[in-house]
């Protein structure tokens, strides 16, 4: 039987330091590190998470400007809201949540954010940072990933990892940080051949592909960490895209969902406007 990886216990330690970081600023009558989020429309899932930022960010003592706009708005008038918080010195951190509606070309719109305060690591420049190993703010999820990794003291260097997934949100940047820490990454995807194969080589798989237990088993080598950091609503519960049950018999470590990987995301998010703060005053 395999160990579960508790992603709230150590979001919570993370959560200790930025709320003694905040208080220690409010104390010494300093800026308190501000976040807007933005939301255009009433997209279900983004609302749920920005309310879930919101609660966090105040139970630390950060302040939270929430932007809910109406779904027409024009492409301009939005590139226009987000140049404003640009040259606002009270904000350090923007996050806009997706997706938006269809007239409006994401892309561009994220672009116009500047990357020294896209705390979601969204922006064009903020991946080129990471794929050139400049220094930036880490995606969030990946960075979960990692962090959960060097939880268990586990040496990243040489292990080898296989990445389940390849979308530039998860798959592509977490394979990004492994390489970081000299670990030997392959990537699978639909159209890998021989995938259970493939995975069962892993000492380290990490799985991000949208499809409810997926994985079982079979995917994985005896002793192997698993990390599910799949996200989906099944009968009105979220399940990852681990079998949990099955796979934990077999694995040394694995994350559940909830409670693993997501557990962390918010807290990291929070933690890089901080960074950012820090970053602004140096």
């Amino acid at each position: 039987m395999g160990q579960v990886i508790n992603g709230k216990e150590i979001a919570i330690n993370i959560k200790e330091e930025i709320k003694s970081y905040v208080l220690k600023r409010s104390e010494d009558g300093k800026n308190i590190p501000k976040i807007a989020s933005i939301l255009v429309g009433n997209d279900g899932g983004s609302i749920y998470y920005m309310n879930n930022q919101e609660k966090v960010a105040r139970s630390l003592g950060l302040l939270f400007n929430k932007i809910v706009l109406e779904s027409n708005i024009k492409e301009e008038e939005l590139i226009d809201l987000i140049e404003e918080l640009n040259k606002d010195n009270e904000v350090q951190g923007i996050i806009l949540q997706v997706p938006m509606p269809k007239h409006i070309n994401e892309n561009r719109v994220i672009n116009a954010i500047c990357p020294n305060k896209d705390i979601d690591c969204l922006t064009t420049e903020s991946q080129g940072r990471l794929y050139m190993g400049v220094e930036g703010f880490l995606p969030c999820t990946p960075n979960s990933v990692i962090t959960l990794l060097r939880s268990l003291n586990v040496n990243l260097e040489g292990k080898e990892v296989v990445v389940l997934g390849r979308s530039n949100v998860v798959g592509k940047p977490v394979a990004q940080l492994l390489l970081n820490e000299n670990a030997t990454v392959t990537i699978c995807h639909s159209r890998t051949k021989n995938l259970k194969e493939v995975c069962k080589r892993a000492d380290i798989l990490v799985v991000a592909i949208g499809r409810p237990k997926f994985v079982d088993d079979s995917y994985v080598k005896d002793g192997a960490i698993v990390i599910d950091v799949g996200t989906s609503s099944v009968e009105g519960k979220i399940t990852g895209d681990v079998d949990f049950e099955k796979v934990i018999n077999k694995a040394a470590f694995v994350t559940p969902v909830p409670g693993g990987v997501g557990a962390l995301t918010t807290t990291l998010l929070l933690k890089n406007v901080c960074e950012a703060l820090k970053k602004n005053e140096d």
